[in-house]
């Protein structure tokens, strides 16, 4: 499933070539569900059958590839390729890199909006928020927001977009419609993802060096509180939160802790921390199967993926995954 270079793909007769993509395709489809994950230093997408973990090939991509996103329909996945300059698509029915989004320089997270009508991009060299019109295949509009933006979430009415400044330490409120920033609101230091609880009224946000997580009340969009974390056996410059997932019904969140080599799971109604799994060396992407009996935690500097059972909270598994892996995508 690797992209072929370009002169073998020359040998290939029409006949060949279509044959090649009915077997990509057909490989795909008989697994139920698949799980991505995208590999900073080879630059290429792993894929997996998401029940067995077994490998069912690769997709080659380009140069730093990092957060992964489903298009609206399914049928395609986004990929943040950082040092290309663009969000590249990949056409799921062949393995392959089919068209690069211009989006700005940089780009390292984004985020779609709930019509599938909009892609909101951070562009970290530029400090600027890029609103891509995903039907006309055109920049709809840049923002301006704090420097080294990371971190973005639409909400659910697809009216608001939060994004983090790692620099100014902020979460910056865009106001879809407008294209401005509505509200400035100071969080912990170095502020790197988001998560929502499902009625939309809070916001976490993970603090990568001041080790916590920020709560923030979106009606008011004012901070209520944080949550800290202490792993035992770590110190708390260790302790460095970037990944956050939260469960369909909102009651547990999973924040990963990255140097801490652990996830904490979270009661998200009182914001205590229940556990802490133990995983691989710097905890970063996470991921949950279709059931949510599965947890995947890619860790950047084992090389390697994490499968966590969310009923015992022990690790299942640990399989290689390419160097740095970066973002874990289940596609049921």
């Amino acid at each position: 499933m690797t992209r072929s270079n370009p002169r073998a793909r020359s040998r290939l007769s029409p006949l060949g070539t279509a044959l090649a993509a009915c077997l990509f395709a057909s490989t795909l489809s008989a697994s139920a569900a698949e799980l991505y994950v995208s590999s900073e230093k080879d630059d290429t997408i792993y894929v997996f059958d998401a029940r067995t973990l077994e490998p069912t090939g690769k997709i080659a991509t380009g140069e730093r590839p990092r957060h992964l996103q489903l298009s609206a329909d399914g049928k395609e996945l986004y990929v943040a390729a950082s040092e290309e300059d663009a969000v590249q698509v990949v056409d799921l029915a062949s393995g392959k890199v089919v068209e690069d989004l211009d989006v700005g320089e940089d780009p390292e997270l984004f985020d779609v909006s709930p019509d599938g009508k909009l892609m909101f991009v951070s562009n970290e060299d530029d400090g600027e928020l890029t609103i891509y019109d995903l039907e006309k295949r055109e920049v709809a509009a840049t923002v301006e927001v704090g420097e080294e933006p990371e971190g973005v979430l639409a909400s659910p009415d697809g009216k608001r977009v939060y994004v983090t400044s790692e620099v100014a330490n902020m979460v910056h409120v865009v106001d879809v419609e407008s294209r401005e920033v509505i509200a400035n609101i100071v969080a912990g230091n170095r502020p790197r993802r988001f998560a929502l609880t499902p009625d939309g009224k809070q916001l976490w946000v993970t603090n990568e060096l001041s080790g916590d997580v920020t709560l923030i009340d979106t009606a008011a969009l004012k901070t209520t509180g944080t949550i800290e974390f202490e792993p035992k056996g770590f110190r708390p410059e260790d302790v460095t939160p970037v990944g956050l997932l939260m469960r369909s019904d909102g009651k547990t969140a999973y924040v990963s802790l990255g140097r801490a080599n652990h996830v904490a799971v979270v009661d998200v109604a009182s914001g205590d921390v229940e556990d802490y799994v133990l995983v691989g060396k710097r905890a970063w992407g996470l991921a949950l199967d279709g059931d949510e009996s599965r947890l995947f935690v890619t860790n950047g500097l084992s090389d390697d993926l994490s499968v966590v059972d969310t009923g015992s909270l022990k690790v299942l598994k640990s399989v290689p995954v390419g160097r740095v892996p970066h973002t874990p995508l289940v596609r049921d």
